[in-house]
């Protein structure tokens, strides 16, 4: 119970990062809120991270920089798939 909760924890503290790096190397205009970027961001810290265990680079000396470059891969598509989704409905 305790590391779901922490994973859930770390990967909101991770959204607050990958969020707006994810919206801002993606393309174009995104008409989405803050809330939603960092949830999209929090959801591409816990994929990406379990992507990056399942591929055995999960866990490294150091920085994960390949875990992270997965992560903000993630958050980029994320961003297109949430913008896409929310569109304009007026």
């Amino acid at each position: 119970m305790g590391t779901i909760i922490g994973t859930i924890i770390g990967g909101l503290i991770m959204g607050l990062i990958l969020g707006p790096i994810g919206r801002l190397l993606r393309p174009g205009k995104q008409d989405i809120s803050l809330i939603g970027t960092i949830l999209v961001g929090a959801g591409a810290a816990i994929l990406g991270g379990f992507v990056a265990s399942l591929l055995g680079v999960g866990n490294t000396a150091g920085i994960d920089w390949i875990k992270l470059m997965i992560q903000i891969v993630f958050a980029v598509i994320g961003i297109g798939l949430f913008a896409g989704a929310s569109g304009n409905r007026r």
